[in-house]
C-alpha cells in the first residue's frame, strides 16, 4: 500500500492507510517493502562527505539531519494523523498530551497576554495555566463553555488565545465549537482545542473553524495503556511555528513509542465502535436506575449536549460520567470501590474499563456544581471509561456496586 489516503474514505480505511508511505516502509530498490514502518532508533544523523553535511536539506520531515528532528517512525506517525486531520497541514509529536498543551500554549502566548480557557478544562490544563504560564506572565481567565456571549464579552485587548475542550473530560459539557471559534476569529483570538475524547474519527477541529487541534495520544490513539505521546496539529502557518517552537525546545518522542502509536492506530477506529457502543449500552441501562439522578454521556438521547454532538459529531467513545442521587462522597466512593471489571485510574482510551471520582465543584471558576436546576443533593458523580470487556459482564458489576451504594447511603430496595 502507497500510503495514498483519500479523505473520501471511510475511518477504517483512513486508519490503515496512514501514514504508510513508501518511503516510511522500504528501502532504496524496494519501496514499501513491509507493511509497517520499521523502528528507527538514532541518535546520531551520517553525512556521506562535507558537502552533504553543508548543504543539508530544508528542515521537513523525511529529510535526516539529527535524531532530535526524527526518522521514518516518528515522520510516519506525525504523517499519519496529519492524514486524518482535515484541514491540517502538519502535526507536531510531544512526549506527552500535557506536554502537547504546553508547548502549543508557549508557541503562541507571550507574557502580558491573557489566555481564555474553558472552565470544564482537563485539571493539568488548569494547573498549567495558574503555574507555568503565570510564571512566564501569562494571565489565564476562564469562561462558561455553554455561553458563548459571555465568552464573547470575556475577550479583551490582551487576550491572545483560547482553550476549548469538548466534550468536558469530567462533565462531558459540548459546547458550540464552530461558533466559539467564528467568534475568536473575528476578534483576532487563536482558538485552541483538546480533542482527546472525540478523536478526528469523531470531530475535525479545524474544519469547523479551530486553529489548533491537540490531542493526548496516550488515550485512543495508543489504545493499550503502554505508552504516552500528544500531537498538535495545524495549518501551515501554526504548523511551522509549532514545529520550531518544539524543536527549540527540545521536544523529541521516542522511535520506540511512536511505534506503538501507528501499532495502536490501526485498530482506533474498531475499538472506538466497540466502546462507544458499550458506553451507550451502560449509559441507557444507567438512565433507568433509581439510584442515578444524571447520565452525562452526549451520544445518548436527551443528555444534556446531545443535540450539538449530533450536529457536529461524526463519532464518539466510551468515556461518560454520571451524577448519583443524593448520597455522600463515601457512598460513592465505596461504589467504586466495589467494582471488579473496572480499574480505578486516570486515563481513557485503553482495552480496560475505569471507573473514578467526578467532584469539578471545588475546580470550577466560572460555571455552577451542579448545574441550575438540579437538586443540589445530586452531586456526587462517578466518571466510567468504558474498554473492551463485554457490556453485559460490565452491567452486571454495576449493578453489584450500585447495591453496595444503597448500603453505604442507607436506601432501601
Amino acid at each position: 500500500m502507497s500510503g495514498n489516503n483519500d479523505s473520501n474514505h471511510g475511518p477504517g480505511t483512513r486508519v490503515t492507510a496512514a501514514g504508510r508511505r513508501a518511503e516510511w516502509t522500504g528501502t532504496p530498490g524496494h519501496p514499501g517493502a513491509v507493511v509497517s514502518p520499521a523502528v528507527w532508533r538514532a541518535s546520531t544523523h551520517l553525512y556521506p562527505d562535507m558537502a552533504a553535511l553543508r548543504a543539508h536539506p530544508s528542515n521537513e520531515d523525511g529529510n535526516f539531519y539529527y535524531g532530535r528532528r526524527g526518522a521514518p517512525t516518528q515522520w510516519a506517525l506525525a504523517d499519519a494523523l496529519t492524514m486524518l486531520e482535515p484541514g491540517a497541514a502538519g502535526t507536531v509529536l510531544y512526549p506527552s498530551g500535557v506536554a502537547a498543551i504546553a508547548g502549543v500554549m508557549l508557541t503562541v502566548l507571550r507574557p502580558g497576554d491573557v489566555l481564555l480557557m474553558t472552565d470544564n478544562a482537563y485539571e493539568p490544563s488548569r494547573v498549567m495555566g495558574r503555574g507555568l504560564l503565570h510564571d512566564f506572565g501569562i494571565e489565564t481567565r476562564w469562561f462558561d463553555p455553554l455561553d458563548p456571549d459571555a465568552f464573547a464579552a470575556a475577550i479583551c485587548q490582551r487576550t491572545r488565545a483560547v482553550l476549548i475542550e469538548c466534550p468536558g473530560s469530567l462533565t462531558m459539557d459540548v459546547c458550540d465549537v464552530p461558533r466559539l471559534a467564528a467568534i475568536a476569529r473575528a476578534r483576532g483570538v487563536i482558538s485552541v482545542i483538546d480533542n482527546t475524547w472525540a478523536s478526528p474519527l469523531g470531530f475535525a477541529p479545524l474544519k469547523h473553524g479551530v486553529d489548533i487541534a491537540v490531542m493526548s495520544l496516550t488515550k485512543h490513539v495508543g489504545g493499550h495503556s503502554d505508552a504516552m505521546m500528544g500531537s498538535a496539529s495545524a495549518g501551515a502557518d501554526w504548523y511551522r511555528t509549532l514545529r520550531l517552537r518544539a524543536q527549540g525546545l527540545g521536544t523529541v518522542v521516542s522511535p520506540d513509542d511512536a511505534s506503538l502509536m501507528l501499532r495502536g492506530l490501526r485498530t482506533m477506529d474498531i475499538r472506538l465502535q466497540r466502546t462507544t457502543a458499550s458506553a451507550l449500552a451502560l449509559a441507557q441501562w444507567l438512565m433507568q436506575r433509581p439510584e442515578v439522578a444524571h447520565v452525562l454521556c452526549p451520544m445518548l438521547p436527551g443528555s444534556p449536549g446531545h443535540e450539538i454532538w449530533r450536529r457536529d459529531f461524526t463519532g464518539g467513545c466510551g468515556l461518560f460520567s454520571f451524577v448519583m442521587r443524593g448520597g455522600t462522597a463515601a457512598a460513592r466512593d465505596a461504589l467504586i470501590d466495589a467494582l471488579a471489571l473496572f480499574g480505578i485510574g486516570y486515563s481513557w482510551g485503553g482495552f480496560e474499563s475505569l471507573a473514578t471520582p467526578v467532584d469539578p465543584a471545588p475546580i470550577r471558576s466560572a460555571s455552577a456544581w451542579p448545574p441550575a436546576g438540579w437538586d443540589g443533593e445530586d452531586r456526587f458523580g462517578v466518571r466510567l471509561a468504558v474498554g473492551l470487556e463485554d457490556p453485559g459482564d460490565l452491567i452486571a458489576d454495576l449493578d453489584g456496586a450500585l447495591a453496595t451504594w444503597r448500603r453505604q447511603a442507607g436506601r432501601n430496595g
